[in-house]
């Protein structure tokens, strides 16, 4: 498809550690389409972060290692390339922005400064062009005075503000892929919430396409297009937004779905515990991997590792619940009563045009 940018295809991460090889990619396979947002989540642990700075090469040398797979960014597999050729893309095509804004920033450095020498970096822009473009960007993410804050040093801002100051240095390289790892989780609600409004503008103006990393679904609500759910290396579900938060069909998507708090629901109502703790991915399980946390787990899902079901053209889940054969299973209340409020919201779009 012409409009695919990225295309992850059976990627395996694994890392030589003194107790073993850990297999922390597991087969991972996604498209990311130009201009969307693609959320992946799950918790810690899971993959997400390991699989986005393989996307960048930043895969530690030595004990990482590219096992299998391709990461085809504009038709172009990154694995093999050098550092050099790398150092090409990283910045200019596909930008980062990390969780926590302080290890991305030089303390000694003037903001403006930072900004300016990746902008003359990737686009060979003048001192002074430079400048005019790292202003013109601090205005784009919101920072007031900016002429003022281009001479200041990062200590001279808040956490938020330094959060918005990371996202204008990723786009400083006019990046077409922007991968922001966990951006809002240092952050307070409000801030948090601010900074979402902010990428989601920013991908508005300027096109570009976004994965978003998070353990927490509720972040990506109104953020994401598309949502891939992450666990124990491999990704689970993958659906647009809509079918993952009111159509779900992994067990694990329901756990995650019923552990966050939902404005709608009773107050008596108590948030949902997943059971268990997530598999040691130095031996990892012979069958489905959620199997030992899932209580509608069957006999197969601990002795052969599902396939990838089609739900629908866009929405596809790695459970042997899927399967013609599968007793029916209905997900917790809690997520059955989610669905009729989606299904009634939809229902009254129709009716009211």
């Amino acid at each position: 498809m012409d409009d695919i940018i990225l295309s992850v295809k059976d990627l395996e991460i694994n890392f030589n550690t003194y107790a073993g090889v850990v297999h922390a990619v597991r087969g991972v396979s996604f498209d990311l389409h130009r201009g969307e947002t693609l959320a992946i989540v799950g918790e810690s642990g899971s993959g997400k972060s390991v699989t986005t700075n393989a996307v960048m090469k930043l895969i530690p040398k030595g004990n990482g290692i590219y096992a299998g797979g391709s990461i085809n960014f504009e038709g172009r597999d990154l694995i093999p390339l050098s550092d050099k050729e790398m150092s090409v893309i990283r910045g200019k095509e596909i930008a980062m922005i990390f969780q926590d804004p302080m290890t991305s920033l030089n303390p000694t450095m003037k903001i403006g400064h930072q900004i300016r020498e990746v902008i003359m970096k990737h686009r060979g822009l003048k001192r002074a062009e430079a400048k005019a473009e790292a202003i013109r960007l601090l205005t784009l993410v919101d920072i007031a005075m900016p002429e003022m804050r281009y001479h200041q040093y990062p200590h001279e801002f808040s956490g938020g503000m330094r959060q918005r100051v990371v996202i204008a240095i990723a786009l400083a390289g006019q990046p077409k892929v922007l991968i922001a790892d966990e951006p809002t989780t240092a952050l307070d609600v409000t801030i948090q919430a601010q900074i979402l409004e902010l990428l989601k503008r920013i991908q508005k103006k300027m096109g570009t396409s976004i994965i978003f990393i998070t353990h927490d679904l509720g972040v990506v609500a109104n953020v994401a297009d598309r949502v891939a759910v992450m666990y124990s290396g491999k990704i689970l579900e993958i659906g647009t937004a809509d079918e993952i938060f009111y159509s779900p069909r992994h067990p694990y998507t329901w756990g995650l779905l019923s552990s966050m708090p939902d404005l709608a629901s009773s107050k008596e109502e108590p948030l949902h515990a997943i059971v268990g703790s997530p598999p040691n991915l130095i031996d990892p399980p012979k069958g489905d991997p959620f199997a030992p946390r899932n209580p509608y787990a069957m006999k197969i899902d601990f002795e052969q590792e599902p396939p990838m079901f089609k739900v629908s053209e866009t929405h596809y889940v790695k459970s042997w619940l899927l399967h013609e054969q599968a007793p029916e299973v209905e997900p917790p209340a809690v997520i059955r009563r989610r669905m009729e409020r989606y299904a009634n919201e939809i229902e009254g779009k129709k009716v009211n045009g």
